[in-house]
């Protein structure tokens, strides 16, 4: 599609692996229970986490109330090393870079803790890559509220009919077209994304 100035991207399950399988092994295959209905923007615990309301320190026995409210338990050990098993999708990080020499602007929009952007910072060249890094923990705001593509977009300086998201939940990219955007869901592996993109930027080629 002609008139795309920026492709943005979410981080775990677009540009490494998805960390979804470790967090609901913590909760015994019971994700939402950790992580809340994950297509809304709400006042759980986690997505007050993602927000940078409270620390880890207080989210974890506010998860471990809605736990105990259920009759069950929750063991948060899993979730400590969660980073260390994600692993980067090399070929996402090789297309961001040839779109980026090709001229368009790139951002990076991640519901993310506080506590982890050291780790997750560690895992690519956040720098080299991106134009723009919006850390839902940083910036008080979180996917899938149209406030959050509209401030990465800002920064950027393009409107949004005129950017791209990708994201692995499908929530966050309905997020994304209610605030305007072009949208593309990311599967594992990310090639097939990669192509969509491709075929919606007009590129002859994919890159890499």
């Amino acid at each position: 599609m002609a008139g795309i100035d920026a492709v943005l991207f979410d981080f775990s399950g677009v540009l490494t692996t998805s960390p979804w399988a470790g967090i609901a092994a913590t909760a015994g295959g019971d994700l939402e229970m950790v992580v809340g209905p994950y297509h809304q923007d709400t006042d759980h615990p986690w997505h007050r986490l993602e927000r940078g309301e409270i620390t880890i320190e207080e989210w974890l026995p506010a998860t471990v109330a809605l736990f105990e409210a259920a009759g069950r338990e929750f063991d948060p050990a899993p979730l400590y090393e969660l980073f260390a098993t994600l692993k980067v999708h090399d070929d996402v990080v090789v297309h961001i870079g040839v779109l980026r020499e090709e001229g368009y602007k790139t951002g990076l929009i991640t519901n993310n803790v506080r506590e982890s952007s050291d780790a997750w910072r560690s895992l690519i060249p956040v720098d080299d890559l991106f134009d723009v890094v919006v850390d839902s923990s940083a910036v008080g705001m979180r996917k899938p509220n149209p406030a959050i593509y509209l401030h990465a977009l800002e920064q950027l300086g393009v409107a949004p009919q005129r950017a791209v998201f990708l994201d692995d939940a499908e929530g966050n990219l309905a997020g994304a077209r209610r605030a305007g955007l072009h949208t593309v869901l990311v599967e594992d592996p990310p090639a097939a994304a990669l192509a969509e993109l491709d075929a919606l930027l007009g590129r002859a080629q994919p890159a890499g």
